[in-house]
This record gives structure tokens, C-alpha cells and sequence, in this order.
């Protein structure tokens, strides 16, 4: 794997990282709102690029494909330098969180009950396993999964989430779920509409589920092309990837 930190790709990295995280400082300031977290979503790009960005300063990657996340975890894990969070952030079904949990400390894309149910089992059997011997213990050994309630924003799409009334019931599911922990909150804004109102939406949604539970209080919204728009409105997490590492590469 070469990821080496002078080669010509780091550099092309370095300088579109530092873009971006001006980018998020302005929109901070200019909402007068702490700075969020970035999660570089680092889908369809491999392994390799991922040790770039961890030697840049970036520690939260953001993946929406199982078995893509789970083989770049697995190659990276003995040659990373310091801690690296692993966010699932795309569509799960059930039957892939016995494989997400060995890997992921976030989960930002939880829509329904039954995940919920197979998520907090597999981290229970993940921890059986880890404890005997028989599995390298993943972070959720060591603490609690967290899950983001992903919202739907816009009834006619089809790009996941739950239900705006069903939110809050959502979270606190989690929340009583052994081995999980209700992080908050998780939207992508409507196709073709202005995100800021979408963000509004997803705010007070947020405070909904703060109003019960008061540690849930991530709210994961904004990416490339809306940041600001997410800053502005209280995103704690901000999901970027192609102004970081550029055109998705071709598949073949």
C-alpha cells in the first residue's frame, strides 16, 4: 500500500482538506457555533487514502458500504498511528450489523426498530466473541456503539430515514438497547430543494429528542455542496467527500 506523506496524492489531499476546513472555521464563525466534527467519507477510494488523511490530522472516516468499509478497516488497522473512527453512514441492512459492529463506533443511518434490535445483539455477541478469543475486539468492546436516528426530510424521496414522528421513539429504543448509545440525530437534505429549511427541520427534531434525552445531542447534517448551510444550523458532524478526495474513481 503506498501512502506515503510526500507523495504527489497527499499533497493533492492536504490542499483540499485545508479548503475544507476553512470552509467549516468561516461557517463556525460566521454563526458564532462551535466548530463540528468532520467526517471525510472516503467510499469508493481505497485503503491507501485513508492513511493519508489519518497522517493529515483527519480522525473520523465516514463509509456506506459493508463490505467496503469492512475490508479498508481490517487493512488499515495495523499500520494506522493514533486513533481513527469509523462512521457508518449509509442504508444498513439488519443483517450486515454483525459485521459493522466490529469496526464502526458510529452508526449515523439507523431508520427502523428491527436494526435497532439487531444492532444492540450483534454488539452483545460481538463483545462474547472478543472476550473468548475468537475475534479481534472492535470498538464497541470498549464502549458503546452510537447510533444516529436518520431522518427523513422529504416523504416523496427515497434516501432512507425515519419518519419525523417516529424519531423519538427511535432514540429512546436505542437508548434502552444494551450495548448502544443514542447519539442523536442524522439527515441528508432533499434533492432539488434549499437545504437551510431541510436543516431547520432536522434542529428541531434534534431538540425533540434532547427534550428526553438530553445526551443525544449529535446532529449529523451537511455535506460537500451544503456545509455552511448545516454549520449554521447546529450540525455537531459534517459528511464530506468529494471536495476532500475529489471525482469518485471509475469502477472496473
Amino acid at each position: 500500500m503506498s501512502a506515503g506523506a510526500d507523495d504527489a496524492r497527499s499533497r493533492e489531499l492536504a490542499e483540499a482538506l485545508g479548503r475544507v476546513r476553512a470552509r467549516i472555521g468561516a461557517a463556525a464563525r460566521g454563526a458564532g457555533a462551535p466548530e463540528p466534527t468532520l467526517v471525510a467519507v472516503t467510499k469508493f477510494f481505497p485503503a491507501a487514502d485513508v492513511l493519508r488523511l489519518h497522517r493529515l490530522g483527519v480522525r473520523d472516516v465516514g463509509e456506506n458500504r459493508d463490505q467496503e468499509a469492512a475490508a479498508k478497516a481490517r487493512e488499515v488497522a495495523e499500520l494506522l498511528d493514533g486513533p481513527l473512527a469509523w462512521h457508518f453512514i449509509g442504508q444498513l441492512q439488519s443483517n450486515k450489523a454483525k459485521s459493522v459492529v466490529r469496526y464502526a463506533s458510529w452508526v449515523h443511518s439507523v431508520d427502523r426498530g428491527s436494526l435497532v434490535t439487531a444492532l444492540g445483539k450483534a454488539v452483545r455477541r460481538h463483545r462474547e466473541e472478543a472476550a473468548a478469543g475468537q475475534v479481534p475486539a472492535g470498538p464497541c468492546v470498549r464502549q458503546d456503539l452510537t447510533c444516529l436516528v436518520q431522518v427523513s426530510l422529504d416523504a416523496e424521496e427515497h434516501r432512507g430515514g425515519a419518519r419525523p414522528e417516529d424519531v423519538v421513539g427511535l432514540a429512546e429504543q436505542i437508548a434502552a438497547t444494551e450495548g448502544l448509545r443514542a447519539g442523536g440525530v442524522m439527515a441528508v437534505a432533499p434533492l432539488g430543494a434549499a437545504a437551510g429549511p431541510a436543516f431547520d427541520r432536522l434542529q428541531d427534531l434534534s431538540h425533540r429528542v434532547r427534550e428526553v434525552l438530553p445526551a443525544a445531542g449529535a446532529v449529523s447534517a451537511g455535506m460537500s455542496q451544503d456545509l455552511e448551510e448545516a454549520v449554521a444550523r447546529g450540525a455537531t458532524h459534517v459528511r464530506v467527500g468529494s471536495d476532500i478526495l475529489g471525482p469518485r474513481p471509475p469502477v472496473g
